[in-house]
């Protein structure tokens, strides 16, 4: 970043991300209002029509993502953003997106939940992301934003993905990377890259008609496009792995983190340091595909991993996956708004840290006994006779 020209600005990450989406060439933005992206319509309703662009605040968010299958159906670089429970809404979109090959690019700033949770920060969908999380077998690439220069960079990335792949790229920052105020360069990481588009619709004069579609009738064909897209996203596993590591080379223990995690594990590596502690941090960039290769070339050196997320546990999994079951794998997390803290993981690190769900449950007062009825036993079961439909049942 520091030889990249252009003048260092204090920026909110929303705004840098609509800024990077505008330059990297989005054209078309679908959207509707939620905590914490708020800002990333705001900004693009206004600085859209300045470039020659469409914004238009849809009625929910399953309009908006139907909204973008057109625009790229068009071949128009289009993206849509919100938060958890909006792209939780968006999920049979963007799986149509998938099975019919088409380029756009989707952010979720994270909030907290499950259920309608809450406006803090929290990392925990990161399996929805990297899963896929609407029907059938597919994939997204899933970036991962750690600073607010990186939320102006990654649209590049994302766009460029999105076209090479014909498929939906996530961006995944939570809430802290949202609302956060950082220095940051916002010109170009490079050139912006394109890619044909010989799928599109946008008139059949003098050359057959095209058919943009996720659904074949007939005989193997359903079957054939979901190997077509296998295929693919081999491809992607061996193509676009991308992370960052600090410290690493003399470590015998390395924290894999990524986002507002990865900051602040930073900050607990360095402190582990000044103990005389040797700990490095593996950051993934992409959660999907997951970065395997760096991460395994690593572990032949240290002896120990320690995973920090701001949720209960996901990326772990896909950690403990993919390395040898005698590397010794540990996590620390805290979700809902829960931020780990440096001293937080040092002390996990010194072999001192606790579990916090742990603590709370005996500081439980009679206030929230609601919230823990499993641990009282207070749903009894009980018998109950069946009956036809429409009479009354056992009281």
């Amino acid at each position: 970043m520091a030889d990249r020209p252009g003048k260092r600005v204090l920026q909110k990450g929303n705004v840098a991300m609509a800024e990077g989406a505008v330059q990297a060439g989005c054209r078309c933005y679908f959207g509707y209002p939620i905590t914490p992206q708020n800002e990333v319509p705001e900004y693009l309703s206004k600085r859209l029509p300045e470039v020659g662009g469409t914004f238009l605040q849809a009625e929910s968010e399953v309009a908006s993502i139907n909204m973008v299958y057109g625009a790229v159906a068009a071949g128009v670089r289009a993206m849509t953003s919100s938060s958890s429970p909006g792209i939780s809404l968006m999920q049979e979109g963007i799986s149509f997106l998938a099975g019919s090959q088409l380029p756009a690019v989707v952010v979720n700033v994270q909030r907290s939940g499950p259920g309608l949770g809450g406006i803090k920060t929290t990392q925990g969908d990161y399996l929805q992301s990297t899963r896929g999380g609407g029907h059938g077998d597919y994939r997204t690439i899933v970036l991962a934003p750690w600073t607010v220069q990186e939320m102006y960079d990654l649209p590049f990335l994302a766009f460029e993905l999105a076209e090479k792949y014909r498929n939906p790229v996530m961006i995944l920052p939570d809430a802290v990377l949202g609302q956060m105020m950082e220095g940051v360069v916002m010109t170009p990481p490079g050139p912006v890259i394109t890619y044909e588009k010989n799928y599109i619709v946008d008139g059949a004069k003098g050359r057959p008609a095209r058919n943009i579609r996720s659904m074949y009738l007939e005989g193997d064909d359903q079957e054939l496009l979901n190997y077509v897209l296998r295929e693919k996203y081999r491809k992607m596993e061996l193509e676009e792995q991308r992370f960052e590591t600090h410290w690493t080379d003399d470590a015998d223990t390395v924290i894999v983190a990524f986002g507002t995690a990865a900051r602040i594990s930073l900050s607990a590596a360095q402190r582990a340091r000044a103990t005389g502690l040797r700990v490095g941090l593996f950051r993934p960039i992409t959660l999907w595909p997951f970065p395997v290769d760096g991460l395994r070339e690593i572990t032949q050196r240290v002896k120990r991993i320690l995973v920090v997320e701001m949720n209960l546990g996901q990326m772990v999994d896909d950690v403990r996956a993919v390395l040898d079951p005698s590397v010794r794998v540990e996590f620390y997390g805290r979700p809902a708004g829960g931020i780990p803290s440096p001293r937080a993981i040092l002390a996990h690190l010194q072999g001192q840290g606790t579990d916090k769900g742990e603590e709370w449950a005996d500081k439980v007062g009679e206030a929230a006994r609601h919230y823990i009825w499993w641990r009282e036993g207070e749903l009894k079961p009980r018998e109950t006779s069946p009956v036809g439909v429409g009479e009354a049942g056992d009281e």
